[in-house]
């Protein structure tokens, strides 16, 4: 038995960032290419791009940097804020699961250790 838990941010009760928008955003800089990011996290780019888009608005920072296409393509990469905000999200992500895994030993293999029985 496991537990598995999911997190993301509201603002306004409107979501902001979660776990999806995450992998988006480190797929753009994987990729350099909001196109192919959304390819890779199989999603298409108009809804990539609307996700960009709310994630800025909401939250009030530039998160991609964007190039037109044109002769040499174009191109697409993270902010040092958006950087910044990953780490921030991830570290919290992490803290998270450790509470959630340490509750769940507690609340379940705990007791079972101490002869209580889940039916």
């Amino acid at each position: 038995m496991e537990i598995k838990s999911k997190l993301w941010i509201e603002i306004d009760g409107e979501p902001v960032f979660g776990r999806g928008r995450r992998f988006l955003l480190e797929a753009i800089d994987r990729q350099g290419s909001i196109n192919q990011a959304a390819k890779e996290i199989n999603i298409s780019y108009r809804k990539a791009w609307s996700y960009i888009k709310a994630m800025e608005e909401r939250l009030g920072i530039r998160l991609v940097e964007r190039q037109a296409g044109g002769r040499n393509g174009g191109g697409a990469v993270l902010t040092a804020e958006a950087r910044a905000f990953l780490e921030r999200y991830r570290e919290l992500e992490e803290g998270i699961r450790e509470y959630v895994d340490r509750r769940f030993r507690k609340v379940f293999t705990d007791r079972e250790e101490r002869g209580y029985k889940l039916k």
